[in-house]
């Protein structure tokens, strides 16, 4: 289980980070200041580091800077409403391996910190299969059986959720904040309307109600009734 060091002050974000990210099998610790930010990198108790720039205490460019001047070679992607170019630049040039600006949504950062994550010993998995349902993440289709299925981003992004959870329960709220980002609205119907598209889309049976709870994409053929006759 990889450990994720989220160094960010509004406590919001940092919640809805930390949420996400411990639903997707990871264990976050947040810090809300630059200088404990550095003092927790530095520990090497942590496999990434997702670092705001606008800290207090300590500039999130002299955290950057100071870790790499100590030889720390955490993973770190940024995170921050300072999308110019020019911070951009700096950041990835400083040393940061990538930069996600706010506003964000849940599921692309989701992906780069998975992606700086990965080892690069282990063959990237491009193919997301389950049953007959297939969804080839490179060149974004997805297909029944031998029947190739149109989806749209958002629908595709739902369909990649499932698949990566396969038999587990998502509740709403895990839905909207992974595929529609931190901007939700928790009593949005969307996630409904949506899992009625895929349901015409993949077949009615594969994406399974749980009343009170949310959806799970059925990792097993349903089981026939049986007879009584």
């Amino acid at each position: 289980m990889s450990r994720v060091l989220i160094a960010e002050d509004e406590e919001r974000i940092a919640s809805f980070v930390a949420k996400g990210l411990r639903s997707n099998g990871f264990t976050p610790t947040v810090v809300g200041d630059g200088r404990s930010a550095l003092g927790y990198a530095l520990t090497a108790e942590f496999d990434l580091l997702v670092l705001d720039l606008g800290l207090p205490e300590l500039d999130g460019f002299d955290v950057l800077a100071e870790l790499r001047a100590a030889g720390s070679s955490i993973p770190i992607v940024i995170l921050t409403a300072r999308g110019s170019v020019e911070d951009t630049v700096a950041a990835l040039e400083g040393g940061a391996d990538d930069y996600v600006s706010k506003p964000f949504r849940f599921d692309e950062l989701l992906a780069r910190i998975r992606l700086r994550l990965r080892d690069e010993r282990s063959p990237e998995v491009t193919v997301l299969r389950c049953e007959d349902l297939v969804l080839d993440l490179r060149t974004r289709k997805a297909a029944v059986g031998n029947r190739i299925v149109e989806l749209t981003a958002r629908e595709f992004a739902l369909v990649e959720t499932f698949l990566r959870n396969a038999g587990q329960v998502l509740s709403r709220e895990q839905l909207l904040s992974q595929v529609w980002g931190f901007d939700f609205d928790p009593g949005s119907n969307v996630v409904d309307v949506y899992v009625r598209y895929l349901r015409r889309k993949l077949g009615q049976d594969r994406i399974e109600t749980v009343r009170g709870m949310g959806y799970r994409l059925r990792a097993q053929p349903a089981t026939p009734a049986a007879s009584t006759g």
